[in-house]
């Protein structure tokens, strides 16, 4: 009896003992091997990037040149002055504009600079003087009897960042206060062409607030251009449909040289450039065009335009070794049975470029040569493209591509067009504060619904890559806004691009992709068949140990009793 009475009680101890390395160790440790594995992330800063609150500030230098001001006048002149600006665009959204902007007389030299015969010379020499920060505006202030603007110009704006304002005569009896702010209304005008207008900023965040606040302007020139990226391939193809009728050969590699490189050198701050081109045979419109007798030459409406690029783009393959967007510059030499031919707009009237483009995918231009097409003529016809005129329509088409819009000026201003560089200084930094704005808010976009993803989703492994490119994305987006705030434009821009490559290398990391892990039904259905046979005997010998317990104790109260 007493035997079987410590058999009994070295079951119950082996249970016991069982029962406490499972729930002591084999539960922690399956708990802690089986876990899914979430990276610390910066989610209380990236809260804040929700509500995104912008300060833009613009540095102004205003000189006054000889005969503009009194002696009196001159000595009263403040030091600087600050004009803010503030626009609740919506619930999360708000922008500042900082105009910080100081007065003072010309110098010796910039005196002489602007004694030169042409406002051209006087804006290379005052170049030559001193070079300006980027994103900041300087504006000399001339007197009405200057022979440096013609007639009726009232402002000029250069190719640097500097410009010419014609005052009117002041007299000598008027006080200082009231000579600036007569200029003042002038000055806002030139500040927001050379740097940014209210309606850039908006057409910038265009995808994160309501459509309706964009002028149709700004929202059309915001939907035209690409949407910005680190980099871009830019291809440049020629189109010869049959080789039967012409030979053609273009210096490609030449006229990229003179007339694309220099834009592309210039507007290096923004993104990187990849060029390449192409020649492709038997490749042909995707739509017929009419013979019109009136002109004797086939025409191409606007309204088959849209209907040319789906059957070439097929023809014009993809560079799979890259991610970034393509823009395409087709040249298209039609054959001798379709030559000449036109397109034209929507009032039936031809382009005189004869070419178009389409948003955010590039443009197409027909090139005719139906001089070379005599009846006497052996084919197939050599022709040698002249790339002047192909490059002067392919560098337009790119510059609104890529976000340099044409400027509809103010009247009484004159913008000098831009040199063999393809864009002027004052158009690139519109270009780059547009770009910092749209970078901020799309990092900020994206960071943010990667961490409502995350959070939503707790199965989701967080490996030690992604939570340092999003904690890189958000002190990116911290500095660039800072820099913004700083003025220093172009610490912003560079601040804004690397969240942006921070933030997309987070989004679309592969280890992020829910279908690789298993759900935690599938984890119940993989585990109950290896848990549920081991577990039951452990569960029923502590039960029955507990009900022995519980009899014990009643059979000792039934005692007492």
């Amino acid at each position: 009896m007493a035997t079987m009475e410590t058999e009994k009680q070295r079951g119950k101890l082996a249970a016991l003992a069982i029962a406490a390395v499972v729930i002591v160790l084999g539960i922690p440790l399956w708990w802690k091997t089986t876990e899914t594995y979430r990276a610390w992330l910066p989610f209380a800063h990236i809260s804040e990037l929700d509500s995104l609150q912008l300060q833009l500030s613009v540095d102004v230098e205003v000189v006054f040149s000889r005969g503009t001001l009194s002696p009196e006048q001159q000595k009263k002149v403040p030091l600087s002055q600050t004009r803010e600006q503030e626009h609740h665009v919506d619930a999360k959204t708000t922008l500042r504009y900082r105009y910080e902007t100081k007065y003072r007389t010309a110098t010796i030299m910039e005196e002489d600079a602007l004694n030169q015969p042409s406002a051209q010379e006087a804006d290379l020499s005052l170049h030559m003087l001193s070079e300006s920060a980027c994103g900041s505006v300087v504006i000399y202030i001339i007197p009405e009897t200057s022979t440096l603007l013609p007639a009726g110009v009232k402002v000029y704006v250069g190719q640097r960042r500097t410009a010419l304002l014609r005052a009117t005569l002041f007299e000598e009896a008027a006080g200082l206060k009231e000579v600036l702010s007569t200029l003042e209304p002038r000055i806002k005008q030139v500040v927001d062409t050379m740097s940014f207008s209210h309606q850039d900023i908006l057409a910038a965040l265009s995808d994160r607030i309501r459509i309706g606040q964009v002028s149709k302007e700004s929202l059309a020139d915001s939907m035209r251009a690409i949407k910005s990226s680190p980099g871009y391939e830019i291809t440049f193809s020629l189109l010869n449909p049959d080789p039967k009728s012409h030979s053609l050969y273009w210096d490609i590699e030449g006229a990229v040289h003179s007339y694309i490189k220099p834009l592309l050198d210039k507007l290096t701050p923004i993104a990187n450039f990849s060029v390449d081109s192409q020649i492709l045979y038997y490749a042909v419109l995707g739509v017929n065009p009419r013979f019109d007798n009136s002109v004797s030459a086939y025409t191409l409406s606007a309204d088959s335009l849209a209907h040319v690029i789906n059957p070439v783009e097929a023809r014009l393959g993809s560079n799979a070794a890259s991610s970034n967007p393509v823009l395409n510059f087709l040249l298209y030499v039609p054959d001798a049975q379709h030559s000449p031919l036109f397109i034209r707009d929507h009032s039936k009237r031809e382009i005189p470029s004869n070419a178009f483009h389409s948003p955010r995918w590039g443009g197409i231009m027909v090139y005719n040569m139906n001089d070379m097409y005599e009846p006497e003529a052996e084919f197939p016809v050599e022709i040698n493209i002249n790339m002047a005129n192909v490059m002067g329509v392919f560098l337009a088409q790119l510059r609104l591509m890529l976000g340099v819009q044409k400027m509809q000026p103010p009247a009484g201003f004159m913008l000098q067009s831009p040199s063999s560089a393809g864009v002027a200084d004052w158009e690139l930094d519109r270009l780059m504060w547009s770009r910092s704005v749209e970078n901020i808010a799309t990092a900020s976009t994206t960071i943010t619904s990667l961490a409502q993803l995350l959070d939503q989703i707790g199965n989701i492994v967080i490996n030690d890559n992604i939570a340092q490119q999003v904690s890189s994305a958000v002190m990116s987006l911290q500095a660039a806004v800072a820099e913004l705030e700083a003025g220093n434009l172009a610490f912003a821009l560079q601040y804004s691009r690397e969240a942006i490559l921070a933030s997309e290398r987070a989004f679309f990391d592969p280890s992020l992709l829910h279908l690789l892990y298993f759900p935690d039904d599938q984890k119940f259905a993989i585990y109950i068949p290896l848990f549920l046979p081991m577990c039951v005997p452990i569960l029923l010998s502590l039960l029955k140990i507990a009900n022995e317990i519980r009899q014990k104790r009643a059979d000792k109260l039934a005692k007492k009793d």
